[in-house]
């Protein structure tokens, strides 16, 4: 081993021991605590938890824990992402850009292994049954996910200390490391999603709920398309807080060049949480799919049933992350030379963008007073009920995703004038596809109405299928056309209104209200049930709160997880400010 490499390693192999030394000890004691509580309290099914409720406080534990699982799977996808970039372009800001969110995991980790630890006491103390049941049932995955725990940390200390010494030819060995994280971190992700699913669409059980297949327990009907989902919006969550960091940073910049790092820093956390986001609702359709396939009646309350208004809310939380998006993607181009030639774009996406998030955000069914369902003529408007239902909200978020890739491609474009000779055919065919697949949108949506809805639902597919193709395309047109453009002048990083940054503040809240109130229809779908239709709930606790309840516990949830984020951003830049 050469000298260089030598103190990293040592230092890794360090590092390594006390991250699993310390996961250990909390296992341990999360384990022994829980086990004390167990034999000093009266032996019972179920065990009540004053004040909170024994819901309500896993329910908060739980999904704090799973936002900072969330960060802590997310960021180092970012960063692996961003390294990769910065190989191929041959530019250090990439790699060094890629080293600074890196050193976010740290305290994230440590967080993410106390409220584990933490809801593991919850589970074994308050419901004692139910746990041991889904022990038994899945108990060699349990055993599994510890042992990624323990690899991943001990891959995450090498893919930090190892960046100075594997640089040059030796980049591609950091890089492998950063794969085998990622790996890690995904198979993290999947193990857990077994329990989670299973819960909701439950399989590989007889009807007495003993275990006849393992892996049809685990590859239910919703396992899948979870994981998808999950590991998208864990991308989409990391670059968003990654994005906050820097518009903190941004904010405090005592000087030019700390602004114009930060902000190139913001854009492009938001550029990889914005572009993770885009085909997020797809999969979103793909789980609620698989939900009405394994149960209609779950999908029914979900969509049509007691949740159907949480949707509503939903809808407005996403548009606004598309009106947020845009918005800062316009900001941007004040910093860009030539953009300026874009500017007559901005209006008629807007109004685009604002008529989709109206349509989305409109309720199908609403809260009215006997003698106005009289003067309707029904608990549905006679025209606005129209825009209620799912052919209509699939028209305008289809709409609304293409909207906002027009918005990066013009924002990529913004100070740079194709030198290839084909460049203006090259644009007809990227309007033509554009148009096209705004066109086929529109068109099955109206069509929509007019076929049964079990073919409608089939239309659905071709919408997504048009807006897919009409992006890849677009994308592989303009690839090679930018190929040695001339430019209006460099990009003046650092010269962006602070409102800018209040936006990504937006995404970074959004985003993460989002996660907890999704979350809480994901749960709450199950109403009394521990596995859907299986095992029932037979606590006290086993009801289906308000909608007002729920949402003013996500709110909490929300602040709680932004007050503990802003010590790990405080700690990060505290370390930037010591000396070396």
């Amino acid at each position: 081993m050469s000298n260089t490499l030598a103190p990293s390693a040592v230092q890794a192999l360090k590092g390594a021991y006390k991250g699993v030394f310390k996961i250990s000890v909390m296992l341990v004691a999360a384990y022994l605590a829980a086990q004390w509580l167990s034999s000093i309290l009266p032996a019972a099914d179920y065990r009540s938890l004053p004040l909170l409720g024994n819901r309500t406080a896993v329910w908060i534990i739980a999904e704090l824990h799973l936002m900072f699982a969330a960060f802590v799977l997310g960021v180092p996808i970012f960063a692996f992402i961003t390294e990769i970039i910065g190989v191929a372009t041959k530019e250090k800001r990439y790699d060094d850009l890629a080293r600074e969110f890196t050193k976010l995991l740290a305290m994230a980790y440590t967080l993410t292994a106390v409220l584990g630890c933490l809801l593991l006491v919850l589970f074994i103390v308050l419901y004692p049954k139910f746990t041991s049941y889904l022990s038994k049932l899945f108990k060699p995955t349990w055993l599994l996910y510890i042992v990624l725990i323990f690899g991943e940390v001990v891959i995450a200390y090498l893919y930090w200390y190892t960046w100075d010494v594997l640089q040059g030819a030796k980049k591609y060995w950091h890089l492998f490391i950063g794969v085998m994280v990622n790996l890690f971190g995904t198979a993290l992700l999947f193990v857990a999603d077994i329990w989670v699913t299973f819960m909701m669409s439950p399989a590989g059980i007889d009807d007495a709920g003993n275990l006849t297949s393992l892996w049809a327990a685990i590859n239910n009907h919703t396992w899948m398309p979870i994981n998808i989902h999950r590991l998208l919006a864990n991308v989409a969550f990391g670059g968003a807080i990654a994005a906050a960091y820097a518009a903190v940073r941004f904010l405090n910049a005592k000087t030019e060049e700390e602004r114009a790092r930060f902000d190139w820093m913001g854009y492009v956390g938001s550029f990889i949480a914005i572009a993770a986001f885009i085909p997020l609702p797809f999969a979103g359709y793909w789980l609620g799919r698989e939900i009405y396939q394994f149960s209609e009646q779950m999908g029914v309350s979900m969509m049509g049933g007691g949740f159907s208004w949480l949707w509503i809310l939903q809808a407005m939380l996403i548009g606004s992350l598309f009106l947020a998006s845009n918005f800062y993607l316009w900001l941007g181009m004040g910093r860009i030379p030539g953009a300026e030639r874009y500017a007559k774009f901005q209006v008629p996406m807007m109004i685009l963008l604002t008529i989709g998030f109206i349509v989305w955000a409109t309720p199908r069914s609403i809260m009215a007073t006997s003698a106005e369902m009289a003067a309707m003529g029904g608990s549905h408007h006679p025209f606005l009920g129209l825009f209620g239902v799912m052919a209509a909200k699939h028209t305008a978020v289809n709409l609304m995703i293409l909207t906002t890739f027009f918005s990066f491609m013009l924002y990529r474009r913004g100070n740079r004038i194709p030198a290839v000779p084909w460049a203006a055919t090259a644009k007809v065919v990227q309007a033509l596809v554009i148009a096209a697949a705004a066109a086929v949108v529109l068109g099955y949506g109206v069509y929509s109405y007019y076929v049964p809805s079990n073919i409608r639902i089939k239309f659905s597919i071709y919408q997504v299928a048009a807006v897919l193709t009409a992006m890849a395309v677009f994308v592989a047109v303009d690839i090679p056309m930018l190929k040695g453009a001339k430019e209006f002048g460099a990009i003046r990083w650092g010269q962006i209104p602070a409102r800018a940054q209040y936006a990504l503040f937006f995404l970074a809240i959004s985003f993460t209200w989002l996660m907890g109130l999704m979350g809480y229809i994901r749960s709450g779908i199950r109403q009394h049930w521990h596995v859907y239709g299986r095992v029932a709930d037979e606590s006290v606790n086993a009801y289906t709160m308000t909608h007002g309840h729920a949402t003013l516990i996500v709110s909490g949830i929300t602040i709680v997880f932004f007050l503990l984020v802003s010590v790990v951003f405080y700690l990060a830049a505290r370390q930037d400010r010591e000396p070396a």
